[in-house]
């Protein structure tokens, strides 16, 4: 048999609120504080909400005033300053994985020496990238792939016409290629990355978002012939580090520095952001500061370093990873995005 609780019993109400993550007031505090959602005048209530609004920016404005003037005596004093408190964001409370790479792990160094990647990275063969479309191609298609070809260093395109994929792999591995890349469209649009390891794989599959051509990039450089510098950020579980050797075998290993060029991999939240900045700019500009003058009374100049972008940028999402070269029925997949494992906004694969 159940019961009813009473309307007095406030230590239900209490617990209900600390549940839901509220502040639990009594019943005098509860008329004493005013909700701007309580107030039904328009007016008034946008007055109130505005005036919550002030006293929270000014309260916040003291702290950080107190937090410094405690920073400035602790280094006055010569004693330590206090630890500078750290926001919580959704990267540094990621849940806990087994799977993240540390230092002391001989496994994963011993699956490095003896992975697919390592005659390429090992400077022993030089990357040669084959890039080619899906049947049905657009008009954006083959600007993206030109796009790619100033990208990638030696990398060839050839029409796919009404070739089956599985031939086109055989005809790579026959001219030594070491990658093939295939894009795909749909609605006029690329849409996907298909990215097979040659001779022995793995085949990964990416979903290609977000993509901006040269063209549409606001003072935007021209990519010169150098080879670039690759910077890959945040891979750090096993299969992050997988698909960044993955990456990493498209490149040759031996960037060209004086070219000041720079190809970027960057993985936040399992998503891959690529960018293309073709050098280091730096501009000679005033200081503006008060004061900043020299003997002659001339305003001093700084240097201020800046990158162009050269582009293309899109955004990627690793759909599939497989062993081996592309096989839709035979195929052994190493890992398959699902979407009941987008449980938690703060679980990450990558």
């Amino acid at each position: 048999m159940g019961f009813k609780r009473k309307k007095g019993d406030g230590d239900g109400e209490e617990m209900e609120s600390e549940v839901r993550g509220r502040p639990s007031f009594n019943t005098a505090e509860r008329r004493n504080v005013i909700l701007p959602s309580m107030i039904k005048n328009k007016d008034k209530r946008a007055k109130v909400y505005a005036k919550q609004k002030h006293e929270k920016k000014v309260e916040k404005q003291k702290k950080i005033k107190a937090r410094d003037a405690a920073e400035k005596q602790a280094l006055e004093l010569g004693e330590e300053p206090p630890q500078k408190m750290v926001p919580k964001t959704i990267e540094n409370t990621r849940e806990a994985d087994e799977t993240v790479c540390r230092p002391d792990d001989e496994e994963l160094f011993a699956d490095i020496d003896a992975d697919e990647f390592n005659p390429v990275l090992r400077r022993e063969v030089t990357p040669k990238v084959l890039i080619t479309t899906c049947r049905f191609n657009s008009t954006r298609g083959p600007a993206f792939i030109s796009e790619l070809q100033s990208v990638i260093p030696n990398s060839d395109y050839r029409k796919r016409g009404t070739y089956d994929l599985k031939k086109i792999v055989e005809y790579a591995k026959k001219k030594d290629y070491t990658s093939l890349i295939v894009v795909h469209t749909n609605r006029r649009e690329p849409d996907a990355l298909l990215i097979i390891g040659l001779p022995n794989g793995p085949t990964a599959h990416f979903k290609l978002s977000n993509l901006v051509l040269r063209k549409d990039i606001k003072n935007h450089g021209n990519p010169t012939s150098h080879e670039p510098e690759l910077v890959l950020n945040n891979f750090t579980t096993r299969l992050g580090n997988r698909v960044g050797r993955f990456f990493q075998s498209l490149f040759p290993q031996e960037p060209n520095f004086r070219g000041r060029r720079v190809v970027t991999f960057h993985n936040q939240r399992d998503f891959i952001f690529f960018r293309h900045h073709r050098r280091y700019i730096f501009d000679v500009k005033e200081d503006k500061q008060s004061g900043a003058k020299g003997k002659d009374g001339v305003a001093k100049e700084r240097v201020k370093p800046r990158l162009q972008e050269c582009g293309p940028s899109f955004t990627l999402k690793l759909v599939t990873l497989q062993h081996g070269t592309f096989d839709t029925k035979g195929g052994e997949f190493e890992w398959v995005h699902k979407p009941e494992m987008d449980t938690s906004r703060r679980r990450f694969f990558l």
